[in-house]
């Protein structure tokens, strides 16, 4: 029976295969954030913007992730340590601030009405974002088996929630795409609010636990 390329690796090829993964999560998101913002103030959509600034506090998380691996690939049963909590609490205060940001804009353009110019490249960069992530979470659930780490499968599990964010942007960009509801952007924004709101709420218990993820 043939075998998959991960099955045949050694841990320590597989440790440096889930730091690949890391150190592109993190290089993906800071050129999605980059992308989404611009187009987000160029466009005057808010949903993409509020998505491109979740993408830099992904970066920010992707750090912690990072070093994570490294951490356990030196001792697999060793506590999270400063740097990791100091990186979840940092990443829990941006994702509350981004909340609140997305939460008073989406109000203010639904009572004034605001509709953005377009929303052709919020399609375009949330299809992309879906497979890019779809493919990551399969990887790192591969590594994550391979590897029996609770950490590993535990990332993969909490990039779900940037493809739910992506399918967000999907729906509202698209929604406003097809059919110029004015609220949609809006109401996309008020979406991305909820899942950054959850994720800040787990930065925060995993900062002070030894909690992995909960979105599983």
């Amino acid at each position: 029976m043939k075998t998959s390329p991960i099955a045949d690796k050694n841990p320590v090829s597989l440790y440096q295969t889930a730091f690949g993964l890391a150190v592109f999560t993190i290089v993906y998101n800071l050129l999605e954030g980059l992308v989404s913002t611009y187009f987000g103030v160029q466009d005057e959509s808010l949903a993409l913007f509020g998505f491109g600034a979740d993408s830099f506090i992904e970066v920010i998380s992707g750090l912690g992730i990072a070093h994570m691996v490294l951490r356990i690939r030196r001792n697999p049963q060793s506590p999270r340590d400063p740097f990791e909590r100091t990186a979840l609490k940092v990443t829990g205060f941006a994702f509350y601030a981004l909340v609140i940001t997305l939460v008073t804009t989406s109000l203010y353009n639904i009572w004034t009405g605001h509709r953005p110019l377009t929303t052709v490249v919020g399609i375009v960069i949330s299809v992309i974002s879906i497979a890019v992530m779809w493919a990551l979470v399969a990887w790192k659930r591969r590594v994550g088996r391979r590897l029996d780490s609770e950490p590993i499968l535990a990332d993969a599990n909490c990039t779900l929630v940037c493809i739910y964010m992506s399918v967000i942007l999907l729906a509202s960009s698209g929604i406003f795409e097809l059919t110029g509801f004015a609220y949609a952007d809006s109401i996309g924004s008020l979406g991305l609010a909820y899942f950054a709101f959850r994720e800040g709420r787990e930065c925060f218990e995993k900062a002070n636990s030894e909690k992995y993820c909960g979105c599983d």
